[in-house]
């Protein structure tokens, strides 16, 4: 069997800021792709500003790197389970990965999903400990904590006897020892690894074309982009070929434009041939898991899993009463079109129409995978509304299920007992407990997923700020009776319109925590701060201090209030009870009832009751 042995194909995988982005940066530095004079920019990789931002990866991406005359095609895949249909439809196209765990922390949940999905293709891995320059880096430990991993995801013998490369992606050194000693000023031990470990992909140009999309781009100039590895035989441009559909039927079309990867650019290629990652243009409506194949010889490649989304949201026009003070595209026909527009490229985004023409029900793979699209919405320039976010009960055999989440705690032993009651109370279920040392704990809990939301918060002040939390999808089962995840503290609802004083806000802080900062425009029904009790109060914080000429002896000599308290995208949206809207602008994140005046909240109240 002939193997194209001038190719890699490996996909790269890690937790979240362990370094992988860092690391493919260094390959490429160290490779023979860029011009001394093409300087790279860190974290190259990650192109969004919320990737730079938050340093996550949120869509996978390819690169492509020379060493030895050697073509190495490197996938990045997003670490988080929120980004998994892209993982999953990645590890098709790749007959290798690349781990890259950090020396202290070790693996993690994210890691686990990740890798799950490469040991079920039976893809061989490569392990790079990172941050071995760390003075608390513990490789002996993490390696141990890969093989045992390796082992509990039903590794085979061939994929745990992997090799092990100790690296410090940011100051670009790497050894095949564990001592930090050791370390060399080059990636030379990866690269050789690569291309000793992964196998070359099977030669089998001579045949019938097979090439399969597994990611989608888009551009206004060739629409469509379908991203993903030709199987079997050739494709050239101004080919006639057949499309099958995923639902059998089949469309023929001609190639416009075939791309090829070289460092981080796109370019140009005339044709492609068998274990080559290429993109394709020239129709419409290509979708993940089409397979295009010569007329005459129609055999599509088994279509590839997508994952169902777990939460659901809906997204509205904003009808506030500062509804278009701050956004540029407001209405109903915007907001639809770029909905739709995002679907042409995520695949696990759900998107359905609703009894109004000014709402939609936006369905996606978690929190992180929702909250990304709304704060890429409002940097665009769009106001909306959201509602509380809502799991997604699907029907399994005749039982109702709902999404169960695993859970990874670490956190001082002291605040061990407080975590684990909440917890408990939200319906999680411990499975593991692991004294790490230093006074620290590692607890695994299987938690149902609408009980973790809002749970971040809490978990903040329960560990002081010290926890570190991550959790990652794991599976559907059994709905659990009774309610859980609702927010336990009412809201401190605005009964005025006009602007915060300090004065007022001095008068309502024993009342709760305040939201809002002074000179804060306010209107009625907008949510100002959260209350101490369970139930929702009406005040005034817009009230202005008598003026008396009396002066007293102390006279009001320093006002200070707390500092409020701001919150994220993220927290909002865990703060919203099922009666709120989350108001979302390019300057501006407020929460507000979804009815504005008290009088017809109260009465819409009682009407439910009674209901």
């Amino acid at each position: 069997m002939n193997r194209r042995e001038d190719i890699r194909n490996i996909a790269i995988i890690a937790h979240v800021d362990h370094g992988k982005t860092t690391l493919v940066d260094e390959l490429l530095k160290q490779s023979d792709t860029l011009d001394a004079h093409n300087e790279l920019n860190e974290r190259a990789m990650d192109s969004n500003d919320i990737e730079k931002e938050r340093g996550i990866t949120i869509l996978a991406k390819n690169t492509a790197v020379k060493y030895k005359n050697h073509n190495i095609n490197i996938l990045d895949t997003p670490g988080h389970a929120d980004f998994g249909g892209e993982v999953e439809r990645i590890m098709k196209m790749v007959d290798g990965v690349i781990l890259v765990v950090d020396a202290y922390e070790g693996t993690m949940p994210q890691t686990r999903f990740v890798l799950k999905k490469a040991l079920e293709m039976k893809l061989i891995p490569i392990v790079v400990v990172n941050k071995i320059d760390k003075e608390t880096a513990r490789p002996a430990e993490v390696v141990d904590e890969v093989v045992d991993l390796l082992i509990e995801l039903d590794a085979d013998e061939d994929q745990l006897e992997f090799p092990v490369i100790y690296a410090s992606a940011i100051n670009g050194t790497s050894s095949l020892s564990d001592n930090v000693e050791d370390q060399q000023d080059t990636m030379e031990p990866v690269f050789e690894s690569i291309l000793r470990e992964i196998p070359a992909p099977i030669d089998n140009s001579d045949e019938p074309l097979q090439f399969q999309v597994s990611l989608l781009d888009y551009n206004d100039y060739v629409g469509r982009i379908g991203i993903g590895r030709v199987f079997r035989g050739k494709i050239k441009v101004g080919d006639n070929v057949t499309l099958s559909k995923l639902d059998g039927s089949t469309k023929n079309f001609r190639v416009t434009k075939l791309f090829g990867f070289f460092g981080l650019e796109r370019m140009e290629i005339e044709e492609a041939k068998a274990g080559d990652l290429i993109a394709v243009s020239g129709f419409e409506d290509i979708f993940v898991g089409e397979t295009v194949t010569p007329a005459d010889h129609v055999d599509p490649l088994p279509i590839l899993h997508i994952d169902e989304p777990t939460l659901q949201m809906t997204f509205l026009v904003n009808n506030s009463p500062f509804a278009g003070r701050e956004g540029k595209w407001i209405t109903s026909r915007k907001i639809e079109e770029r909905l739709m527009m995002q679907l042409q490229t995520d695949v696990s985004l759900r998107v359905e129409q609703t009894d109004s023409p000014d709402a939609w029900t936006v369905s996606g793979r978690g929190e992180l995978h929702l909250s990304i699209l709304i704060e890429n919405l409002r940097r665009e320039g769009f106001e909306l509304q959201v509602s509380k976010p809502e799991v997604i009960v699907k029907e399994i055999d005749g039982v109702k299920c709902e999404p169960f989440e695993r859970v990874q705690i670490d956190t001082p032993e002291e605040y061990m007992g407080s975590v684990i009651e909440n917890l408990s109370q939200r319906k999680g279920e411990m499975q593991d407990m692991i004294h790490t040392g230093n006074g620290q704990v590692r607890l695994i809990f299987l938690a149902p997923a609408r009980g973790l939301i809002g749970f971040t918060n809490d978990f903040l002040s329960l560990t002081h700020g010290y926890g570190i939390m991550n959790h990652t999808f794991d599976q559907y089962l059994p709905l659990l009776p009774g309610k859980t995840g609702e927010r336990r503290y009412g809201a401190l609802v605005s009964m005025e319109n006009g602007a915060a004083t300090t004065y007022s806000i001095m008068n309502l802080e024993d009342r709760g925590t305040i939201f809002v900062e002074p000179g804060t425009e306010i209107y009625e029904g907008m949510i100002v701060g959260q209350h101490n009790r369970d139930n929702d109060i009406a005040v005034n914080v817009t009230k202005e201090k008598q003026k008396t000429n009396v002066r007293s002896a102390n006279k009001d000599q320093t006002n200070v209030i707390k500092r409020p308290r701001v919150m994220t995208l993220e927290e909002s949206l865990e703060f919203l009870a099922d009666d709120e809207y989350c108001e979302v602008t390019p300057e501006s994140i407020r929460l507000r009832k979804k009815i504005l005046n008290k009088n017809e909240r109260e009465k819409a109240a009682k009407r439910s009751n009674k209901s």
